[in-house]
């Protein structure tokens, strides 16, 4: 099942809340009222509507790498029938960490970690190319990570 919300309109405020809070999520709401003209109770509550609204998470970024997961990829998928169907099974595999619907080459692109090749092998024969539908994919082994960014800040 996908997760569609409707996304609130964003003020300059909350734009500002969003920025300090791509710069260090760790940042306390007092820090972020102070830059942003607000009260640390007033930060709390925007900060809660946006996650509610599903506007921003709030998490730890990691490198799969230095956690033991020393495979990554992202699989290009070509599917017959409903991709959102398809996509839908994707989002419940616990491997996988980013699905979208493409237009191009692939009707799904999904980022997968593991801990290694033989569990890639094994998601890869056994959960995935089992999905209905799933007509082919594509494996894009990741070799080194040179830029992994989320600061890019708000429109």
């Amino acid at each position: 099942m996908s997760t569609i919300r409707i996304t609130p309109t964003l003020d300059a405020t909350s734009k500002a809340i969003i920025e300090q809070l791509q710069l260090d999520g760790r940042r306390s709401y007092a820090e972020i009222g102070k830059a942003v003209g607000l009260s640390e109770a007033a930060v709390r509550q925007r900060v809660q509507k946006l996650t509610d609204a599903g506007v921003l998470q709030i998490v730890a970024v990691t490198d799969p790498m230095r956690l033991g997961f020393s495979r990554q990829a992202m699989l290009g998928i070509r599917v017959s029938g409903d991709t959102r169907v398809v996509a839908d099974k994707l989002v419940e595999i616990p491997e996988v960490d980013y699905v979208v619907l493409s237009a191009g080459s692939f009707d799904i692109l999904a980022e997968i970690v593991c801990e290694d090749d033989d569990a890639l092998i094994e998601l890869l024969n056994q959960t995935i190319r089992e999905i209905d539908g799933v007509l082919s994919t594509e494996t894009f082994l990741y070799l080194q990570l040179k830029k992994q960014k989320y600061d890019w800040g708000t429109r």
